[in-house]
């Protein structure tokens, strides 16, 4: 199976609709220490967010760590965060969370440097 029809067909949701009801949606801001950067980290970040329908953004930080803003519903934003860090289990050492207020600027998921 090609790997962009394995992605779109695994997405929880239609690729760019993020139809989330505003009292249902959350925000969180995640930091991930660890060997992340010139892995794909960034990579299988966007496809595993997309494939929960989240907007927000990842990007590389200049101190080695990744940053990722993820909004979505809670459930999808956790589910997602745990994909990633079983993704990269030898890879990332920590992932530190904070609640963050939803942006409405977000409107898809997407790779920022």
């Amino acid at each position: 199976m090609n790997l962009i029809y394995y992605i779109t067909a695994c997405n929880k949701y239609p690729a760019g609709l993020l139809s989330i009801p505003d009292m249902d949606m959350t925000a969180r801001h995640i930091i991930f220490t660890g060997r992340v950067q010139g892995v794909g980290f960034r990579f299988t970040a966007l496809n595993v967010a997309n494939r929960y329908g989240l907007a927000g953004l990842v990007r590389n930080l200049p101190d080695g760590t990744v940053e990722m803003i993820a909004q979505g519903t809670e459930t999808d934003i956790n589910d997602c965060i745990r994909d990633i860090t079983e993704s990269f289990s030898g890879y990332v050492k920590n992932t530190k969370i904070t609640e963050v207020p939803p942006n409405p600027a977000y409107g898809e998921f997407k790779i920022t440097f």
